[in-house]
């Protein structure tokens, strides 16, 4: 599970987020390509834009479900 306390810098504020055990799978960008970009530094995944529409949203639980190290939290705030 996510870790609200251990996020990226570089997400921007908002209720989805991805934290530091970010493998850099790319599934995230995959899934919300619109939300989610990767560190061009380190690899790492974060999320650019907090979704605004009931179908980025989706996209974006999607990409929580698909992370396989859990490394994207929602923490339901708006």
């Amino acid at each position: 599970m996510a870790n609200k306390t251990d996020k990226w810098k570089e997400n921007v504020n908002g209720k989805f987020y991805v934290d530091k055990t970010c493998i850099s799978c790319d599934a995230c960008v995959c899934a919300a390509p619109t939300n989610f970009s990767i560190d061009e530094n380190d690899g790492h995944a974060f999320v650019t834009k907090q979704p605004n529409s009931p179908e980025e949203e989706a996209a974006c639980k999607e990409a929580m479900d698909s992370c396989p190290v859990e490394a994207i939290g929602n923490d339901g705030e708006a």
